[in-house]
């Protein structure tokens, strides 16, 4: 498994791999109807080994991004339990800000 620090380079490789099988499926069924019997089933074979490395490349970023939201989570829920009165001041001071800014708007009307 690669690890979650790869992921941005995961992710274009991904979107690159998806590009490919695009083309290759539409080699394919151009080919289905004009091409001989051996292209064909090269192409089926090149496509689905494709499809094969795509699938798992999307499974390892799946995983990676489990990983990275599940770490996230974990260090949020600890720093709440470590901090509770610093969060539950911050979310007061976001909260006026926020009321503030909707007083505002609606005074302007």
């Amino acid at each position: 498994m690669r690890t979650t620090t790869a992921v941005p380079e995961n992710r274009d490789e991904l979107l690159n791999d998806f590009n490919k099988v695009v083309s290759e499926t539409q080699g394919l069924l151009d080919s289905m109807g004009s091409a001989t019997t051996e292209k064909t089933a090269a192409l089926r074979a090149s496509l689905e080994k494709r499809l094969k490395v795509t699938k798992e490349r999307l499974s390892e970023f799946q995983d990676a991004a489990i990983q990275r939201t599940t770490a996230a989570a974990k260090a949020t829920d600890e720093y709440v339990h470590e901090n509770p009165w610093t969060v539950i001041g911050v979310a007061t001071g976001v909260g006026i800000v926020i009321g503030l800014a909707l007083a505002s708007m609606i005074e302007r009307r």
